[in-house]
């Protein structure tokens, strides 16, 4: 194999200093007055000679790596392959690269991978906690890697977050269900200790309340599966006399999953059975009936989520201290044929 070229063999055949090259390669010519003749003859020069910049030696020098680590919890999940396929593209489109990385819902796994993009020197990371626990997130912040918490966040932790208005959706979700005539709603939940899920449930729970039917409140499911809007639905309608008029779903997955159980029970949306679901996609549309769905501004919240990333950053440059952003964002209810009046 031959041996990579470096700059001083630029040098050597440009007959000029190692110091000129540097400064014409990291594109300085015009900030220390490099003549244009000069310029031209070491970029003529590196392409000649088949110059590749040692990128790990620029890293180390500039203390910037151009890489960003973007941690997501499942990514067979459409909701979280959405928000990493936004992410991954606007990060491109500002010249950095991206290491995405699927923790399968595995806090132990999320750590170990924290740690790994830690030793690549990453200038920042997104991600979406999988675990309960911010420990490893808050000493990587602390150590002054800028932190960004999309959809799922910690309310113990000063980390920065962009999220959707979880307890709003559900909150008003659960009442147009009860303004519709519905009492025994079913909630059927998701991953129980992220925040998103832990919103949603008192969202529904609240609306319960408030409407005197905390007596028919009803939470049950562990994650955002199709298996468990299954086998949770299958269990709901053993018996006939106690099926719920309504279920709400936490989860797109989930609902897929529950569509199945109603089908095989031979039972018709809504007439039987009305149903709606956290989070919105194009299919839901195309169904028979459509799904009523709460619609979460997720590009919205994947280009704020970079801008306060990009924000911090550059006040790691300056110096500047950070100060944590937390925003929520409302979402839309959607409303479509999958919940009758009664």
């Amino acid at each position: 194999m031959n041996k990579s070229k470096t700059i001083k063999d630029i040098s050597r055949e440009a007959n000029v200093s190692t110091t000129t090259v540097s400064r014409v390669l990291n594109g300085m010519s015009r900030e220390y007055r490099i003549s244009e003749k000069t310029e031209h003859l070491v970029l003529h020069t590196a392409q000649k000679l088949k110059y590749r910049p040692n990128h790990t030696a620029v890293s180390l020098r500039l203390q910037k790596s151009n890489l960003i680590g973007l941690l997501i919890p499942d990514l067979s999940n459409p909701f979280f392959s959405n928000i990493a396929s936004i992410v991954s593209l606007e990060l491109r489109k500002r010249g950095f690269s991206v290491i995405v990385t699927d923790c399968y819902e595995d806090e132990k796994t999320e750590i170990e991978v924290v740690d790994l993009l830690q030793d690549r020197r990453i200038d920042g990371l997104l991600v979406m906690p999988s675990g309960a626990n911010p420990e490893h997130l808050v000493a990587l912040y602390k150590m002054h890697v800028p932190v960004v918490c999309i959809d799922r966040y910690f309310t113990s932790a000063e980390l920065p977050y962009v999220a959707t208005h979880n307890y709003k959706g559900a909150y008003e979700t659960t009442q147009y269900l009860i303004s519709c005539g519905h009492e025994k709603i079913v909630c059927i939940q998701g991953v129980p200790h992220v925040m998103p899920n832990i919103q949603r449930v008192k969202g529904y729970l609240d609306a319960m309340m408030d409407a005197g039917l905390q007596n028919y409140s009803f939470v049950t499911g562990n994650n955002f599966s199709q298996e468990n809007g299954y086998l949770e639905t299958k269990l709901l309608l053993q018996k006939e006399a106690e099926r719920p008029t309504a279920i709400f779903c936490l989860s797109n997955t989930i609902l897929l999953g529950v569509l199945k159980s109603t089908r095989e029970e031979g039972l018709k949306i809504p007439n039987d059975i009305s149903l709606v679901t956290f989070d919105d996609a194009e299919y839901l549309k195309f169904l028979k009936p459509a799904i009523t769905s709460v619609s979460q501004p997720v590009l919205e919240i994947a280009k704020m989520s970079i801008k306060i990333l990009f924000k911090m950053m550059d006040q790691k440059e300056n110096k500047e201290a950070w100060d944590p952003e937390q925003i929520l964002l409302s979402p839309t209810i959607i409303f479509r044929k999958s919940v009758r009046n009664i």
